[in-house]
């Protein structure tokens, strides 16, 4: 299985590579018109040179099976065009693009060429997250902060407050019948932002502060008597009564705490199988980001 990864900066590096590059049957084609990233890379994993590639000409022209986006925000309209016109099936970061606009032309390309497309929302598939599906969650509380990084609201929702977004959409017990949005922006920076979900017996809250004390991520689920905790995706505290904790194993990797390998098997599994992904539900989440991104620019 010919699977090309577009992109060899940080992110695959610390979760994707790893991951791929120790699938079975899995051949890795690298992609970045950086050479000297390109070789460096393909020399750590001992990737042969004809799986190296410069050029996305030459890429495309191996005849992939499939392929991992990993490139910056701004190139992944054409990129990720490029691979589904070439028939492709597609696995690129979130999120699609930094305008919902682009977005729903991507998907739509996708649907009418009929090739897969997933966008990697890993905390849907970590596994202290998608274990609070099991538990009561009349109320879900998500924070998700970061110590002293005020930034341009579009990049910071689309960007960041995304897995917020998305972890509430994937969480929440049934459907979203209100949404509101509260949110401070001074000097066209975004300080801090509050999304408030609800429907029929349940309400969900997201926050994020970007000049928070620290870096850190907190997940409550509770209802009926009880209550789960998730601190930072590996420290699962439950209550009833009296807490117990419990921390992730010192030998699980972290691409699979955080759901990375998760998705990558998933993904491949469904590329092998001819089951098709539509990226229907994924934007269902950036839709939900522009009105998050609206709101807190006083757009209403």
């Amino acid at each position: 299985m010919k699977v090309g990864v577009i992109g060899l900066g940080d992110i695959a590096h610390k979760a994707y590579l790893p991951v791929l590059t120790t699938q079975p049957g899995v051949v890795p084609h690298l992609h970045t018109r950086s050479r000297t990233t390109l070789e460096r890379t393909a020399d750590t994993y001992r990737i042969p040179a004809p799986q190296r590639h410069a050029d996305l000409a030459s890429l495309l022209d191996a005849g992939l099976d499939a392929a991992f986006v990993h490139a910056p925000t701004h190139a992944h309209p054409g990129l990720v065009s490029r691979l589904l016109r070439a028939g492709i099936p597609t696995y690129v970061d979130k999120p699609l693009a930094h305008d919902l606009g682009e977005a729903q032309r991507i998907a739509a390309l996708a649907q009418e060429r009929g090739v897969s497309l997933a966008v990697g929302f890993n905390r849907r598939h970590a596994p202290a997250y998608a274990q609070c599906l099991e538990h009561p969650r009349e109320l879900i509380l998500l924070q998700k902060h970061r110590a002293g990084l005020p930034a341009d609201p579009r990049e910071t929702v689309y960007d960041d407050f995304i897995h917020v977004v998305d972890t509430l959409r994937f969480l929440a017990p049934g459907p979203v019948d209100q949404v509101q949005v509260s949110a401070r922006v001074r000097d066209g920076l975004l300080h801090h932002v509050v999304l408030h979900l609800a429907g029929d017996g349940f309400t969900a809250v997201g926050a994020m502060n970007r000049l928070s004390g620290s870096a850190e991520e907190i997940l409550e689920v509770s209802g009926q008597g009880a209550k789960r905790e998730v601190r930072n995706l590996s420290e699962i505290i439950d209550h009833k009564g009296q807490p117990s904790v419990r921390r992730r194993g010192d030998w699980v990797p972290v691409a699979r705490q955080r759901g990375i390998e998760q998705a990558v098997v998933t993904f491949l599994d469904a590329v092998r199988t001819g089951r098709p992904l539509s990226p229907q539900d994924a934007l269902r989440t950036h839709e939900l980001c522009e009105r998050v991104l609206l709101g807190a620019l006083g757009h209403h």
